[in-house]
């Protein structure tokens, strides 16, 4: 690693926090050294060298209305997010989601990056953490010499469990004969496998009977719980599943009989041109063979093709708690800083958030700046609050949610849940906007 310049900072990790921290240092003047790993060493669970390579759904949440997902993107596009803007360049139809065709988005992030000036991009594994100003968001599946070093800088393990991806089938294998257009917001952007209570019972014993890949060194590891494979869910009882990915309320009745669905699976359009739809909230480990014979009990998905079968990989997250400044600087050095899933944040946008906040506060540091705390009222700064602030025994992974506020009393009292909603965004909105250098570009 060459020797770094007064005005120049370290990002190791190629995707979506390291991209965007790239990317926002960059903007602000700040020449930058990105390191990837890939494709010189490829990881269980990417498939390409391009920056911000999607692994698991091609869905970034909410992106409409009062949803946290949504006021997070809100927050977001005040700081120029290079994730929403590629996000929405690519987008694909999901009703009130972000969905993005996932190699058009890599693709687009990938350009941005290679041609921005300030960007030197180098494929070389780092094995141990830079000196000087650094970022380092390297993701779940940080190489192993850099995890060790990692851990002798901060002095603590991380934790770990496990993480799946969902099977994507091609359009044209799908029998429409026994499916149909419709989602729970009233748009025509999912496809609904509709099953019997009959059809759902012979589905779900064989799901439970179905093999799974081995987990081979992992043993020590658990499942997440924000992202269960299909088969573990389904192994809390029986009806399991219908309270949660295989649920029928919300969907218009399609039959002319009148018969409702006893469960329905959900099919999300991945890319734009609409040949690939993946199973919503079907991460799974079962083996590739029973992937699709089990798969195929589903009546619309009888004949249906795969286009990638489901993978379950081993994902670690750090104690941050233990490590970290709300301002996503380590305590035991205050010129690194760590960003996405690898802190413990949930969720492709969560991870994207935090890579502009550490390169927000780098950029301070080399201007010799204090670093920048995000208020608590909003939700980037609720997000990386408990990150820094949670029981590091008993931390977990965490998405945006307007549970991590703290809401005043006469809010709390508000009967319309949407009027509450409505409050602690504007809250949040004005919070951030006050922050914000008003020369960032903004967009809709």
């Amino acid at each position: 690693m060459k020797k770094k310049l007064n005005n120049q900072v370290t990002v190791v990790g190629g995707g979506l926090a390291g991209s965007e921290a790239a990317y926002q240092l960059a903007q602000r003047g700040i020449a930058v050294d990105l390191y990837e790993m890939r494709p010189t060493v490829q990881t269980p669970a990417h498939h390409t060298e391009r920056f911000a390579e999607l692994v698991c759904s091609n869905s970034f949440g909410g992106d409409v209305g009062l949803s946290p997902a949504a006021l997070l993107k809100a927050e977001m596009r005040l700081f120029d997010s290079l994730i929403l803007k590629a996000g929405g360049e690519a987008r694909v139809d999901a009703g009130s989601a972000l969905a993005v065709d996932r190699e058009a988005f890599s693709a687009k992030v990938t350009e941005i990056i290679e041609a921005h000036p300030l960007i030197t991009i180098h494929r070389e594994v780092v094995e141990q953490v830079p000196e000087g100003p650094s970022i380092i968001a390297t993701g779940p599946l940080t190489h192993e010499s850099l995890s060790q070093d990692l851990i002798a800088t901060l002095g603590d393990n991380p934790l770990s469990f496990f993480d799946a991806a969902a099977p994507i089938v091609f359009g044209d294998s799908i029998d429409m004969d026994h499916a149909f257009y419709g989602s729970r917001e009233g748009s025509d952007d999912y496809i609904n496998c509709p099953l019997t209570k009959a059809e759902y019972e012979v589905f779900y014993e064989n799901l439970m009977a179905a093999e799974q890949h081995e987990r081979h060194d992992f043993e020590d590891a658990s499942f997440f719980e924000g992202c269960l494979p299909i088969e573990e869910l389904a192994r809390r009882g029986k009806r399991t599943p219908l309270f949660g990915p295989m649920k029928p309320t919300g969907l218009s009745n399609p039959f002319e009989d009148g018969r409702r669905p006893y469960a329905v699976v959900q099919l999300r359009r991945d890319n734009a041109a609409g040949s690939l739809w993946s199973l919503v909230g079907f991460q799974t480990n079962l083996r590739w063979g029973e992937q699709k014979r089990v798969f195929q009990l589903i009546p619309a998905l009888h004949r249906a093709e795969f286009a990638r079968y489901g993978v379950m990989h081993r994902n670690t997250y750090l104690k941050s708690p233990k490590i970290l400044e709300a301002s996503l600087n380590t305590r035991l050095r205050p010129d690194l800083w760590l960003a996405g899933q690898m802190i413990g944040v949930e969720g492709y946008v969560e991870s994207a958030a935090s890579g502009i906040l550490a390169a927000v506060n780098a950029a301070r540091h080399v201007a010799g700046d204090t670093p920048l705390v995000l208020p608590r009222e909003t939700m980037m700064g609720a997000l990386f609050y408990y990150v820094s602030h949670a029981d590091p025994e008993s931390f977990q992974p965490m998405n945006a949610t307007f549970g991590l506020f703290e809401v005043p009393e006469q809010v709390r009292a508000m009967k319309d849940k949407r009027d509450r909603r409505e409050w602690l965004r504007n809250r949040a909105m004005e919070a951030m906007r006050a922050i914000v250098d008003p020369s960032v570009e903004r967009y809709a």
